[in-house]
């Protein structure tokens, strides 16, 4: 028996399901970003990440600004549809840090601490750069 039901979007939060995106080839985790329906049936049709910014309240397509797309190599459903992971093809950094992932931070007894080095600057890829 084939499941073949998508992500249930009403089971999120202003109709937005957390999609964390993976490196395909080495398992990284990249990122957390949120989809609702449109940004994710853009990405399914594109085969490149299509997110949902809750703070702009707008679709986000990874590497608008900074071209450093995700290529979609698979987008997996979890058991109770309400999370997305996809498995991508970074092309770039995956964080507005900076950084080849988000998850750069590692949190000590002393607090936390950069465990990654960047790989491009900020202000070289974006207009206005995130803190």
């Amino acid at each position: 028996m084939t499941d073949v039901n998508g992500p249930d979007f009403s089971r999120g939060t202003q109709g937005c399901l957390p999609a964390v995106a993976q490196d395909a080839k080495t398992g990284q985790v990249l990122m957390l970003a949120y989809m609702n329906q449109e940004a994710f049936d853009l990405t399914v049709s594109s085969g490149r990440a299509v997110y949902y910014s809750r703070s702009r309240e707008r679709l986000w397509h990874k590497g608008e600004e900074s071209g450093h797309v995700q290529v979609v190599q698979q987008i997996l459903i979890d058991c109770d549809a309400d999370a997305i992971l996809l498995r991508v093809e970074q092309e770039g950094a995956a964080c507005h840090k900076g950084y080849r992932s988000c998850f750069f931070r590692e949190l000590t007894s002393e607090g936390s601490r950069v465990i990654a080095e960047r790989h491009v600057d900020p202000k070289d890829v974006y207009k206005n750069p995130k803190k």
